[in-house]
C-alpha cells in the first residue's frame, strides 16, 4: 500500500507571453536571451548558454526589435576585442515589465494554489 504525503503542496505553473500585433513579442525564453546577452556582452555567448544557434538567437533578437518601439538589442562593432552586444534602455526596460508581470501572476498563482486540495 502506497502512502501518500498528504502535506505535499501544490504548485500552479504558468508561463507568460506578451504578444505585440498579434506576433509573440517576449516570453521566458526570450527574457532569458536578453539577460544573457546583458551578462556575457555576446549573441554567441548567450545562444550558447541556451543551447541554440547563433542565427537562432539573431532572428529571435530581429524579430523583438522590430515589434518593438526601439531596438532591445544594438550590435557593437568589433575591434581588438571583438565585436559584441548590448541591451538598450528599452531591452532593460522590457526586461523589467515582464518581470513585474510575471511576479505579479506568480503572487496569484500562489495564492490559489493554497487553497487546492488534490
Amino acid at each position: 500500500m502506497e502512502v501518500i504525503d498528504m502535506k505535499k503542496k501544490s504548485t500552479i505553473r504558468l508561463r507568460v507571453w506578451i504578444d505585440k500585433d498579434d506576433k509573440p513579442f517576449i516570453g521566458p525564453g526570450r527574457i532569458k536571451l536578453l539577460e544573457y546577452i546583458l551578462t556575457y556582452g555576446s549573441i554567441s555567448k548567450a545562444a550558447i548558454k541556451l543551447q541554440m544557434s547563433y542565427r537562432k538567437a539573431w532572428q529571435l533578437i530581429s524579430d523583438m526589435n522590430a515589434l518593438s518601439k526601439s531596438e532591445l538589442v544594438v550590435k557593437t562593432v568589433g575591434g581588438k576585442t571583438g565585436g559584441g552586444a548590448v541591451l538598450t534602455e528599452e531591452g532593460l526596460n522590457v526586461i523589467k515589465q515582464y518581470r513585474i508581470v510575471q511576479h505579479e501572476v506568480d503572487k496569484v498563482l500562489n495564492k490559489h494554489a493554497t487553497k487546492i486540495s488534490i
